[in-house]
């Protein structure tokens, strides 16, 4: 198991454009190998002293933090699907518009060293 992690603000008003957005990429993904995909909205967030979600993607007034990842068979599944992207159109014509700034996204990816509740 292989997991890519990301954290993003999104505007408050964006909510379904992101679910819409999600759910199109999500499909594309799954095309080329990821196994589970969740996309969570921000429900209970507490604003920290030193560090917090909304410090790390520097959210602005009326944003929310989506807080999401994607396990994969394996890393290589991952890097390959990383390949595709770069060559696929679907990602320059169908994804050009995004409902967050990209510019605040953040990613990574990462081996379980722990898990619990899966097969």
């Amino acid at each position: 198991m292989y997991v890519q992690g990301f954290l993003i603000a999104v505007p408050e008003g964006n909510k379904e454009a992101y679910r819409a957005t999600a759910e199109k990429a999500g499909a594309k993904f799954r095309e080329y190998g990821v196994t589970e995909i969740v996309e969570a909205w921000e429900e209970d967030i507490t604003d920290g002293k030193v560090t917090d979600f909304r410090m790390a993607t520097k959210a602005e007034p009326g944003e929310r933090i989506v807080f999401s990842w994607m396990i994969w068979p394996d890393k290589e599944t991952a890097d390959a699907a990383h390949s595709k992207m770069e060559n696929d159109p679907f990602w320059e014509n169908e994804m050009a518009e995004m409902p967050f700034d990209g510019m605040r996204m953040m990613w990574g990816g990462f081996t379980p060293l722990y898990t619990s509740g899966r097969d």
